[in-house]
């Protein structure tokens, strides 16, 4: 009995020990939870980060697209399998995407310092446009798209940047650009006739602003991935699409642009100019591909050139069409700098397109996109850049039937010249077709002529049943307008046969779908 007492005394004792000790590591007071608090100062959207005076928002969109008869997110059909009509090329390729944007702004004695990122989850139809195993494993480790294999896809870095004191340093839209870019109303990515840096290019930027709508902006831009096309070196042969390697030197200098703008509630002018450096590599070269070889370095190069390019845009607004219609339009020419007028969200191409013939196998229009072309002393040429020259124009007029429709007309036409005449080899035309016709066999009424225009024309229409969510369609023609006359013996890439081709223009219609939900 005297044991079982002791027992429950010990255990009593141990449980008001092991009480207190809880008890007494109880918080005296719980601590204040943090909530989130709206930041109203830069607008809808933005909340406190906790902790900080630094407001973020965060955004983005999910998007779903289709082209029918063209690349990915509305390319046409104007070189590769697409161009030759083979049976390699995909009648549709479709393209999913979300776009997550991260937007911080902290109010400093300096202004708002601000920083923007948007980084794009993809997954597109395999290849691109293409189910040719050649193409697709030429571009092994550069093609993006190699990435899109069944529960694959790939992330695409858009801007990041950092605003203060109207600088801007890192990916962000060059000084140069347009506020539309290369979308004045068009639905695809791919509507030429004027620059276009849409997802940004590494530069460093300042901008003042005047008073009264009034600014002005200067910058330095990056231009090994945007602004850049082709440099040729002739010697190295052109194929049967006048094209031939890359013989670009390494980048050696910034480009240097700027832009003096208007906003009033008319709408908007703008004025703008850049400077680019234009270098090539070395006059010995690897036939067709222009890569080097162990007598490169020892033959000498053309001297380093400098073109540019300048752009004019216009938007005005307040319609008597409509409640928000508007029109905007822009006009460049560019020399030594081509990228400017034939300009897409990605690379500038080159065009090669294949059609019907009454008189030979088929027929073929190409244009050869280059920033400059020379022939060295050596092979008979004049050993300096020629520059090659471009013009374009490029608009849209956008009509809001009401709130739910919206319609836009769009076009553009951009044309490229090669300086010169026929025969005169101290001249871009001169030794570009010296380099093209040599060793062919051409009709007796054979005509060289490298110049060459591209025009499009589109309408999209656009349906918002509900706010943020958008279904959209555009249909689009492109016109190829080349300049060689007669028939030659070619050898095309493969598949296409060596045969006669008829030179002629081509054209091409593409139809782009796409709905797209913004959050």
């Amino acid at each position: 009995m005297k044991a079982l007492y002791n027992l429950v005394l010990g255990s009593a004792a141990s449980l008001a020990v092991m009480g207190g000790a809880a008890a007494a590591d109880l918080p005296v007071k719980a601590k204040a939870v943090e909530y989130v608090r709206v930041c109203s100062l830069h607008g809808a959207g933005f909340f406190y980060i906790p902790g900080t005076d630094t407001c973020i928002k965060l955004g983005g969109y999910v998007r779903a697209d289709t082209t029918f008869h063209g690349g990915v997110h509305g390319q046409p059909a104007w070189n590769g399998d697409l161009g030759q009509g083979n049976r390699y090329a995909d009648y549709f390729v479709s393209r999913s995407r979300m776009a997550l944007t991260v937007d911080t702004r902290t109010a400093s004695e300096y202004g708002v310092v601000r920083t923007f990122g948007q980084g794009n989850f993809q997954f597109s139809t395999f290849g691109g446009s293409t189910a040719n195993p050649t193409s697709l494993a030429a571009s092994l480790g550069t093609n993006a798209s190699l990435l899109d294999t069944p529960g694959g896809g790939y992330v695409a870095v858009e801007y990041l940047f950092i605003q203060f004191a109207g600088f801007t340093f890192g990916k962000s839209a060059s000084a140069y650009a347009t506020p539309w870019q290369g979308f004045p109303g068009n639905l695809s990515s791919n509507l030429i006739g004027g620059q276009n840096t849409d997802t940004g290019l590494n530069n460093i930027q300042y901008k003042v602003e005047f008073g009264n709508g009034v600014s002005a902006s200067v910058g330095l831009d990056d231009p090994t991935v945007w602004n850049r096309t082709a440099v040729y070196n002739l010697a190295t042969g052109l194929n049967a699409v006048g094209v031939t390697g890359n013989a670009y030197a390494g980048t050696h200098a910034p480009d240097v642009v700027g832009n003096i703008r208007i906003d009033q509630a008319w709408g908007l002018f703008q004025l703008s100019a850049a400077a680019h450096e234009v270098s090539g590599s070395y006059n010995i070269l690897t036939a067709t591909t222009a890569a080097p070889n162990n007598l490169s370095e020892i033959s000498g190069h053309p001297d380093t050139k400098w073109g540019g390019a300048v752009m004019a845009a216009l938007q005005i607004k307040n319609l008597p069409t409509g409640a928000g219609d508007d029109i905007k339009i822009d006009a460049s020419y560019a020399r030594g700098a081509t990228k400017m007028v034939i300009a897409t969200s990605g690379a500038s191409p080159s065009f090669a397109m294949f059609g019907g013939s009454n008189i030979a196998y088929q027929s073929v229009g190409f244009g050869a996109t280059t920033d400059a072309v020379y022939l060295p002393v050596i092979n008979g040429g004049t050993g300096d850049l020629k520059l090659t020259e471009a013009f374009g124009v490029r608009g849209a007029f956008n009509h809001n039937w009401n709130a739910y429709w919206i319609t836009s007309l769009n076009g553009s036409a951009s044309w490229v010249r090669y300086g010169g005449s026929v025969g005169d080899l101290t001249s871009a035309k001169g030794q570009y077709c010296a380099a093209y016709t040599a060793g062919k066999v051409v009709s007796a009424d054979y005509s060289c002529n490298p110049n060459y225009a591209v025009y499009q024309l589109g309408v999209v229409t656009r349906w918002t049943p509900l706010k943020n969510l958008t279904f959209s369609a555009e249909v689009q023609y492109l016109r190829l307008d080349q300049n060689f006359i007669g028939t030659a013996v070619l050898t095309p890439a493969a598949p296409k046969p060596t045969a006669v081709y008829q030179f002629r223009d081509q054209d091409a219609v593409q139809l782009q779908l796409r709905v797209q939900r913004n959050f």
